[in-house]
């Protein structure tokens, strides 16, 4: 016999979220930039209890992890976890990433919510970065209509980027 399916949510919100979780660098680092944006289901509506988890290189496109040989910046955590208010938003302080072997800058995102059996992984690219994100690989193999729903537009302290989980506008999420 087996186990019944469970979904991811709503649960999250019990031992996932932890204070300075949105802070991938400190208040006050240079070049700091605010990622926010606004989950929302297939039906256009906010998600509540969603959790968002990032992970990226720093600028310079180290990370912080032991098979990085060229080591750790310190203060750069280069991991972020929110969850998402009762508005349906989140917000990360991070600093935009460097390229990583020939990569685009960009952001892996990891979306829990409630209703899905796994968490779905998609990417952060930036607008302002145009002809790295041209030259990148993976978003080359996202059909061109669709690399709108990976790139956060410009906003005055960082960066906007929603997470549209099914629907018209639905975000290219990868199969990892």
């Amino acid at each position: 016999m087996t186990t019944p399916s469970q979904t991811v949510g709503p649960f999250l919100s019990i031992g996932l979220p932890w204070e300075d979780g949105p802070t991938v660098v400190p208040e006050g680092t240079p070049d700091a930039v605010w990622i926010r944006g606004t989950v929302y289901d297939g039906n256009g509506d906010v998600v509540p209890d969603a959790l968002i988890e990032t992970w990226q290189a720093d600028p310079d496109g180290r990370f912080d992890h032991p098979d990085d040989p060229r080591g750790r910046v310190p203060g750069f955590r280069g991991f972020g976890r929110c969850p998402t208010g009762k508005d349906g938003t989140y917000n990360v302080l991070t600093q935009v990433p460097g390229v990583v072997q020939g990569q685009a800058p960009h952001i892996d995102v990891s979306v829990f919510a409630r209703g899905l059996l796994d968490r779905v992984v998609t990417r952060i690219y930036f607008a302002d970065k145009a002809d790295a994100n041209a030259a990148d690989e993976v978003l080359r193999t996202v059909p061109e209509d669709r690399r709108h729903t990976l790139i956060a537009s410009k906003t005055g302290d960082g960066y906007r980027f929603d997470v549209r989980l099914q629907g018209e506008g639905e975000t290219v999420f990868f199969d990892v």
